[in-house]
């Protein structure tokens, strides 16, 4: 093997189970919530769009378009369809009227809060099931993992 080929074949390989195992966890993480949440899980779209305002609150459809990777007018009609449901809100910009901001609604707030801790439970009573080196390697995996997202991210853009 050269030397050239080892980096390549170990990018592809930490690449492929990458790409396996994070939609797992995620699916996994979804169903648990799923289980003991009382509400109706929203699309997926709503709910990324939910949580981005969550971070970003009073974001305008522009701005969570392309922190979502979205088309302004795909946003506009889930803002539409959360805004009917009384889970997000359109307040118009003080200094400009042509732009609408984007709030939770507190039921909002609320649940996304609930959802959140049942996230934070599961995570945490999977992460005490494993091992000190295991937990010692996710950790120090996370800025890793971060980094690895915001360079996916800009690059889709």
């Amino acid at each position: 093997m050269s030397r050239s080929s080892a980096p390549e074949q170990r990018v592809a390989h930490v690449s492929s189970e990458l790409a396996a195992c994070l939609p797992a966890l995620h699916r996994a993480l979804d169903r648990r919530v799923a289980s003991e949440y009382p509400h109706p899980k929203p699309p997926e779209g709503q709910l990324a769009l939910l949580r981005f305002v969550a971070r970003r609150e009073g974001a305008t459809v522009r701005e969570a378009a392309e922190a979502l990777l979205m088309k302004p007018n795909n946003v506009s009609v889930l803002v539409s369809q959360l805004t009917e449901r009384g889970e997000l809100e359109r307040r118009q910009d003080g200094a400009d009227k042509r732009v609408a901001r984007l709030h939770l609604t507190e039921s909002s707030r609320q649940r996304i809060a609930e959802v959140g801790a049942l996230e934070q439970s599961h995570l945490g009573r999977a992460l005490q099931s494993l091992t000190d080196g295991e937990l010692d390697a996710l950790g120090s995996a996370v800025g890793a993992l971060k980094a690895l997202t915001r360079h996916l991210h800009s690059a889709a853009r």
